[in-house]
Parts: C-alpha cells; sequence; structure tokens
C-alpha cells in the first residue's frame, strides 16, 4: 500500500521522518516541545548574563539589541538562535531517544543536495540581479564601508547561518518528522510546523498594517520549504533557500529600521513604510516562489 506521506512526489519523505517512527506519540512530541520551552527559556537567562556583562551597563548598547541597528547587536541577536538547536538536540535524543542529527534527515543526501541547490540558486539570483526591477522604488543608501563589510563577511555568513539552521532544525527537522511520522496528511505535518513558523514573524508593533500579510508570508516560506524536504528526504534544500533568502535580507539590502546592522546596503524604505513595503511585499513574494522552483529543479537532476 503506498503511503500518503509519499504522494506527489514525496517518495523521498519516508527517508526524513523514518526515523521518528519509533517515538511518535503524539505525547512524547508534546513533552518534547514543552521540554525545549523551558530548556531554551533557561538558555536565554545564561545567554541574557552573557549580554550584561558585554554590555556592562551601556544601556544605549543593549537597546540597539532591539533593532540589530549594529553590527554586534545583529551577531547577539542571531547566535542566540544557536540555543534553539541546542533545546532541539538535548530534547530529541533524551525525550525521543535518538541522535540529535537525526533531524537532518538522511545525511548521504544532506551535502550533495545542498551543493546542487546552491549552484542554481546561485545562478539565479546573479539573472535576478541584472533583470528588472533594477531597484526597490528609489536609490540604495550605503550602510556599511565595503571594506569592513567584506572583512566581517565571514562571521556575519556564520551568523545568519546559526540563524536559519535553528529555525529549519526545529520546524523542517524536528516538527515535520514527528508530525509526519504520527500523521498521514500533510494539513497536519505541513501546515502545523509552517503555521507555527508564520506565528513567530507576526510583528504588528513594527510592520504595522502589514503584519498580517508578513505573517502569511513565512507561513507560505514555510510551506515551500516543508515540500522541499519532503521531496528531498533532507534539510538540505530547505537550509540553502532559507539561508541566501537571510544572506539578501541581512547581508546585502535590509530595511533601514530592523535588523540592519550587517547590511551592506539600506532600502528605501522600512517596515514603518507600510504602502511602500506593501507594493514590495508582491516582489518579495514572487522571488521566494522562484527560488523553491529553482530548488526543486535542481533536486531533478
Amino acid at each position: 500500500m503506498t503511503d500518503a506521506r509519499s504522494y506527489a512526489g514525496y517518495a523521498a519523505h519516508p527517508a526524513h521522518y523514518g526515523v521518528a517512527l519509533p517515538t511518535s506519540e503524539l505525547w512524547r512530541t508534546v513533552l518534547g516541545l514543552a521540554a525545549m520551552v523551558v530548556l531554551y527559556l533557561l538558555l536565554g537567562i545564561v545567554y541574557q548574563q552573557f549580554l550584561f556583562l558585554w554590555a556592562a551597563g551601556d544601556f544605549a548598547a543593549l537597546e540597539t539589541l532591539e533593532t540589530g541597528s549594529t553590527p554586534q547587536a545583529m551577531y547577539w541577536i542571531l547566535f542566540s538562535f544557536g540555543l534553539i538547536t541546542a533545546a532541539v538536540v538535548f530534547v530529541t535524543q533524551t525525550v525521543h531517544r535518538r541522535a540529535g542529527i537525526s533531524v537532518l534527515g538522511r545525511l548521504d543526501l544532506l551535502l550533495p543536495q545542498m551543493a546542487r541547490v546552491f549552484v542554481v540558486l546561485l545562478v539565479l539570483m546573479i539573472a535576478l540581479a541584472v533583470l528588472p526591477p533594477y531597484d526597490m522604488g528609489g536609490p540604495l543608501t550605503p550602510n556599511m564601508a565595503p571594506g569592513l563589510w567584506a572583512t566581517l563577511l565571514p562571521i556575519s555568513l556564520l551568523a545568519v547561518f546559526v540563524q536559519i539552521s535553528a529555525e529549519e532544525v526545529l520546524f523542517r527537522g524536528f516538527l515535520q518528522q514527528q508530525l509526519a511520522a504520527r500523521f498521514s496528511s500533510p494539513l497536519i505535518w505541513m501546515v502545523v510546523p509552517s503555521a507555527l513558523f508564520a506565528i513567530g514573524h507576526y510583528q504588528p508593533s513594527e510592520a504595522g498594517s502589514n503584519a498580517l500579510l508578513i505573517t502569511l508570508w513565512a507561513g507560505m516560506f514555510g510551506m515551500l520549504m516543508a515540500d522541499l524536504t519532503a521531496r528531498a528526504g533532507s534539510l538540505g534544500p530547505a537550509l540553502v533557500v532559507h539561508f541566501l533568502n537571510n544572506v539578501v535580507a541581512m547581508l546585502i539590502t535590509s530595511v533601514p529600521d530592523s535588523l540592519s546592522g550587517l547590511a551592506l546596503f539600506l532600502a528605501p524604505f522600512g517596515l514603518g513604510d507600510e504602502e511602500a513595503l506593501r507594493a514590495w511585499l508582491p516582489v518579495d513574494f514572487a522571488m521566494m516562489v522562484v527560488f523553491w522552483l529553482g530548488a526543486r529543479l535542481a533536486l531533478r537532476r
């Protein structure tokens, strides 16, 4: 009998969630999530102590953490996502009695798939860079000296990878594996993690009337990454798509009022410029779909 989880091109999906089958009880997944939250909060308290030591009473430095307006603030924000990965790995090993690295899916598929997707998307990014629209509705503003930006680039790339890998490990790794091992319907293993991922991107105080649109954008992104993971049997393609997406948004061109501390350029509008941002969102959404299609093409090779 064909499992519903492997239909529509998802034949490789069991390679991703199969490791979760022995401990796929719903109560265990809920317990695991609760344990992750508690562990994350405890680790966060320790992390905050290091933050206070770094700030050394400089409240202005602590305030930059709210918007990520300096390189130091961005590093503190992005590397803090490593606490999520640590919590996922610990709970996977203790509550679910399997190796933490198993959340990545088939390891023999991971790196080859990452390499193929990276090459295809890099070509797409170069093509998009020379095709219209040539700007974002106005001139870009230099944000960091090119020399400094290049010097910081290696650790900046690492910081972005720590951030995106934490989200992928939690939502498309642990959660998708546990739910797919228990339920055959993609309405559960694809939609539920994506909905939780979207809720984490709801920022009404910063995005105003666009908050819901951005949340829906994040939810759709989560669905597309879940689709790639099910097609690939590993987190490799989703890691690359998420990484390149955030590199562009955080290291190349960022909005001036949020997470701009490591960007080479600033966009001509911010999250607070609701009309301009709303006009750009369809373009951003189209680029997300192009990246997803490019990754699917790479997986077919």
